[in-house]
């Protein structure tokens, strides 16, 4: 990797951060609106946490999981028909059910159940305990999904992104560029969508702001020679980081997963061992679907870890569980929200305090 080429993060990117739009129309400036995300976030009764407050990566994942973190503690305080709660089969099948709500998993969710029908049968339980329990199995089923990426011994690290419509890949590939141009990374990107105009042109508007170069074609161009002139143009120039967008598909669409593969071999025999990730993007919201999406992707093109977009969005997210646990994908990142600094390397153990915190 040719690291004397790399070139600073502009200062620009600190005072001036950029947001995303769901068009090429709607970048503008973060000054034009204010960012009250971007400010602490209270407990469900209203008060505030000094230690998320103090601690800014449990307050981002706090702001990441507020949707599914207030949809586990309302279902599951309304289990409480008074002062603690007799742990019968009753209280635990209506637990059980809150819990799937959330697209947790009937795995996960059985072991929560059956944890606590173990520890605390025909006792009296509050739901500090129960919010223990579920914190603690999902920090457990997570544990070791979280993964940095796979960087390239020698040569540009190649990533190939994919995707369904609408899951927020070409904002997430924006993300990306700018979070590993800001570490110091020459990025060059490849809008191989040739079928959608308006993602090649977000994707060069991007790269202007975010400071990076980009390789696109006609209208309708064959999304793999876009592929090939990208990863040749990384390769001669000593670029860092090759970024690849690929046109959303259906995990069901056999043909257009085909034409996964052959962009693959594309790549392949460009670079020996390359593409070095294949980031599969979801959409939180997307709930049980995102797990149809990961297997069918998965299996065509082979992925190697997933950017879970629009968590903010959701009250679904427990949805990562069963992802890793049932296809050993490892979370890459998370994103939320429009910023460009929206998006987060995931971490297990923030994401299982963040729930709860």
């Amino acid at each position: 990797m040719v690291f004397w080429r790399k070139k600073k993060p502009a200062d620009a990117f600190e005072s001036n951060p950029i947001e995303l739009g769901d068009s090429s129309s709607a970048v503008r400036s973060d000054e034009t609106k204010s960012d009250e995300s971007s400010n602490s976030v209270g407990s469900s009764d209203g008060s505030t946490d000094g230690t998320a407050e103090t601690n800014p990566s449990i307050s981002w994942w706090r702001r990441a999981l507020t949707k599914t973190s207030d949809l586990l503690r309302t279902d599951i305080r309304d289990l409480w028909k008074s002062e603690g709660q007799i742990v019968d089969d009753e209280f635990l099948s209506q637990l059980f059910a809150t819990l799937v709500r959330t697209d947790m998993g009937g795995t996960t969710a059985t072991k929560i159940r059956d944890s606590i029908s173990e520890t605390y049968r025909s006792r009296r339980i509050e739901l500090t305990d129960v919010l223990n329990v579920i914190r603690e199995q999902v920090g457990q089923s997570l544990k070791s999904k979280g993964a940095a990426l796979k960087m390239a011994v020698s040569g540009p690290t190649v990533i190939l992104v994919v995707g369904v419509n609408g899951s927020g890949k070409t904002t997430s590939i924006a993300k990306l560029a700018h979070r590993l141009t800001s570490e110091g990374n020459r990025v060059l990107l490849g809008a191989g969508d040739t079928f959608r105009a308006a993602a090649v042109e977000q994707l060069k508007i991007w790269s202007t702001r975010i400071g990076c170069e980009i390789v696109h074609g006609e209208h309708g161009a064959d999304p793999g020679t876009v592929v090939y002139k990208t990863v040749q143009r990384a390769v001669a120039e000593s670029f860092d980081v090759c970024i690849l967008d690929t046109a959303g598909r259906l995990q069901t669409q056999s043909n257009l997963m085909q034409q996964l593969e052959k962009i693959k071999r594309v790549i392949e025999k460009q670079i020996e061992g390359a593409p070095h990730e294949v980031l599969l993007v979801l959409d939180a919201t997307a709930g049980q679907n995102a797990i149809s999406q990961a297997k069918g992707f998965s299996e065509a093109a082979g992925c190697t870890g997933i950017v879970l977009a629009k968590l903010d969005g959701s009250a679904k997210g427990g949805v990562i569980v069963p992802i890793a646990e049932q296809f050993g994908l490892p979370v890459k990142f998370v994103g939320i929200g429009e910023k460009l600094e929206d998006l987060s390397v995931f971490s297990p153990e923030d994401f299982a305090s963040g729930l709860f915190s």
